[in-house]
């Protein structure tokens, strides 16, 4: 069997794997990193997305033994000191979930976006997530989370996003109030 050197949240691990074991699974029954869920296994929906070298990788198209040598950085890495990731926070602080399942994902697409992108509008954002699907929200507070992340990250104070309306709340744009779904290649009224 084939054996593995990859750094994961900061810590290196050396680990025999089979060949076709996908680097979700390894993360997540091998290193008990279960932050990281599964939810397509086929690269669709993005809810097992992690940094890979400092780029954002949907872990169930890796196989682990092509992250050897790797460093990864998982959802449950972010945090640091007991304080939450000023990402993973604007998403708290937004209600950016409901069931929470792509959530990790989510953060992690967002924080590689940012990368290219330190203060991007709400469309850059939408085609910037494109490939992480969320059954539940509608987009829109995933959309101020990443905003309200970006402006934490780049050290601005929270204030209203620049999409925002004094007549919108969390949990209450155009969008969700009209009951028209938002989300991937749909813009938001």
């Amino acid at each position: 069997m084939p054996r593995v050197t990859v750094t994961v949240d900061g810590v290196a691990y050396e680990e025999e794997v089979e060949p076709r074991l996908l680097l979700v699974h390894f993360l997540r029954d091998r290193l008990g990193r279960t932050g990281t869920p599964v939810g397509c296994d086929t690269g669709n929906c993005g809810s097992c997305t992690v940094m890979l070298d400092g780029r954002s990788a949907k872990s169930c198209s890796v196989l682990a033994v092509q992250a050897d040598g790797s460093d990864v950085v998982t959802v449950e890495g972010l945090a640091s000191g007991g304080e939450l990731h000023p990402m993973q926070r604007a998403f708290h602080e937004e209600h950016a979930l409901q069931c929470g399942y792509c959530t990790p994902g989510m953060i992690m697409a967002a924080i590689d976006l940012l990368r290219d992108d330190p203060d991007p509008s709400e469309e850059a954002v939408r085609q910037g997530l494109k490939g992480n699907l969320c059954r539940c929200t509608g987009y829109c507070t995933i959309v101020r989370a990443v905003r309200r992340g970006a402006r934490a990250m780049s050290g601005e104070p929270p204030g209203e996003t620049a999409g925002e309306t004094a007549g919108e709340t969390a949990g209450e744009t155009a969008g969700e109030t009209a009951g028209e779904p938002v989300g991937e290649g749909v813009a938001a009224p």
